[in-house]
């Protein structure tokens, strides 16, 4: 039974990406860059039940490795599929053609369900066996994933070394899932403070029909009431309250800041709490900085306290230990909206203390934005993540780089000592 202080429950989940439905880490700005050859198998079922594609470079330029790529997340309404819109760019450059072209194997997975993904390193580690029945067993395998898949990716790497050579974890919830998940929590509960009554339900009770018509309702009855120049104040505190990231003077950073912190209570409550077995946010013992009146925020706002079996859930499927056998490069911009960039710290926080900084490598990307990365800073994370695996570093990066990225990889790539 799930507890609480005040507040009821009822959400569902409905059609859109959170933390991030990252546009794919690998490709994702890689829109100018020349095409090489990838030739994509039809997609087949895993045993798991999830979907598998498997692409490969031209006949005779396979170098022997393989990449897994870990998507991010799918909204649970969805039917379970490879989610196109984090593999392909609109002009169809896609990430199979990415790895193809520096000489590897591709294979990707919808994982077996949508939503919160609790099989994550099981459906990614089926994949090893599917390829090697169809293109020969690989020499190695990488792992690459971004915002859930960079969770996916981190535990794959933790728990199964032994079959996972390194790879690169992308704006992941790694640090802390809790953490995570009060975030929004908190989020949440202080709009509801600031901005009272303005969305219908609590934390724990949304009601269906606010997500049938979330953008009608956003467009025109939040956004009006928040961003009013006269509601100036109750904003600056809800950022400071929420430890919200966004550029200060740049408008579009709020907004998008604001709205993702609402939308994924709004969407995706009822997947969350349904496969945790309860709710695991508490913030009964919490005291809220940052507003004008700090003892009438922490008087009024709303309290909820975590059911012990959601958080037990949480121990066993999605918390990290910082242990790498393998190396583990992780990509992560500082003001992240979505996922913050202090799960990149308390990360390194455990493989330090694990013993295993030798097999861990951070690069900040210094801006807004989930998983907002520059095309030469994903291409650079994967060259290392091989680098250390392999001793030797991939070539003809720059080849599939945008003109306007090759100098800042070059110049990245030979500090990295990747380069002479």
């Amino acid at each position: 039974m799930r507890q609480k202080v005040r507040g009821g429950w009822r959400a569902r989940a409905t059609a859109r990406a959170v933390l991030g439905a990252a546009v794919a880490v690998l490709a994702g700005f890689l829109s100018e860059a020349p095409r090489a050859a990838s030739l994509c198998g039809a997609d087949g079922p895993q045993p798991g039940g999830a979907v598998y594609r498997i692409c490969m470079p031209s006949p005779g330029a396979w170098n022997g490795d393989l990449v897994i790529w870990a998507h991010g997340y799918v909204d649970v309404t969805e039917p379970v599929a490879i989610p196109e819109s984090q593999l392909c760019l609109a002009d169809g450059f896609c990430i199979p053609t990415i790895v193809n072209g520096l000489g590897f194997g591709f294979a990707t997975t919808s994982y077996r369900m949508n939503g919160l993904v609790t099989t994550p390193v099981e459906d990614v580690a089926e994949l090893i066996d599917l390829f090697a029945a169809q293109q020969g067993a690989p020499r190695r395998v990488f792992v690459v994933g971004a915002s859930e898949g960079g969770l996916a990716t981190a535990l794959a790497l933790e728990r199964r070394p032994d079959l996972f050579a390194g790879g690169v974890s992308a704006c992941g919830p790694i640090g802390d899932f809790v953490r995570q998940v009060e975030y929004y929590g908190d989020f949440r509960v202080a709009f509801d403070y600031f901005f009272p009554g303005l969305l219908p339900g609590t934390l724990l009770d949304v009601p269906p029909d606010l997500m049938d018509h979330w953008d009608d309702f956003w467009d025109n009855t939040v956004k009006p009431v928040v961003f009013d120049p006269a509601n100036a104040g109750k904003l600056s505190q809800l950022l400071k309250v929420a430890k919200a990231p966004y550029d200060p003077g740049v408008q579009e950073t709020i907004e998008k800041t604001v709205r993702d912190g609402v939308w994924y209570n709004v969407f995706a409550a009822e997947d969350l709490y349904a496969k945790l077995h309860g709710s695991p946010y508490d913030n009964t013992g919490k005291v809220y900085m940052g507003s004008w009146n700090d003892r009438a925020l922490n008087a009024g706002v709303a309290r909820y306290l975590a059911d012990p079996a959601a958080l037990a859930t949480i121990d066993a499927l999605f918390t990290t230990t910082g242990r790498l056998d393998v190396p583990m490069v992780n990509l992560h911009t500082t003001k992240d909206q979505q996922v913050a960039f202090v799960q990149e710290l308390l990360y390194a926080q455990k493989v330090r203390a694990a013993g295993a900084a030798a097999n861990h490598l951070l690069i900040p990307s210094f801006r807004y934005g989930h998983c907002n990365f520059k095309p030469w800073e994903a291409i650079l994370a994967f060259v290392i993540a091989v680098q250390k695996a392999e001793g030797v570093a991939p070539t003809g990066v720059e080849a599939l780089l945008p003109p306007a990225d090759r100098d800042a990889y070059t110049d990245a790539a030979r500090a990295a000592g990747l380069l002479r």
